[in-house]
């Protein structure tokens, strides 16, 4: 059994791109589907100054395929949930906000679009 499936809601989970990792709280497994319900918390963009870090607490939730995430280590991500838990999230998420968490996932979706991961799931 894949490990992915294996995910429990609460854990967090991240989705990595170049240099940029997308942490999220599990909402929901979909096991008959492959697809994992998330909402995401933060983006990390790795840069060599210093972590440019995204508060994505009220951004919209995401279904995505399973077999693209991993299991975030809490070494990795007690550091970067503490400087963001401390404030308070924004009502609404601001424009630029939502266009980054956007640009994110196009880029991985148009990295994984050509493999089995997402045309097996989709059928494309």
């Amino acid at each position: 059994m894949d490990m992915s499936l294996k995910f429990q809601p609460g854990q967090i989970v991240s989705l990595k791109h170049g240099d940029m990792n997308l942490y999220a709280e599990v909402i929901q497994v979909v096991v008959s589907r492959q697809l994992c319900w998330v909402r995401p918390l933060v983006l990390v963009n790795f840069i060599p100054e210093a972590p440019n870090i995204t508060d994505l607490r009220d951004a919209s939730d995401l279904l995505w395929p399973i077999n693209l995430f991993r299991p975030a280590l809490d070494t990795e991500v007690i550091t970067i949930l503490s400087q963001v838990l401390v404030k308070e999230p924004k009502t609404e998420p601001d424009s630029a906000t939502k266009q980054e968490l956007h640009q994110f996932i196009n880029l991985v979706w148009q990295a994984y679009q050509g493999t089995n991961d997402i045309n097996s799931i989709y059928g494309s």
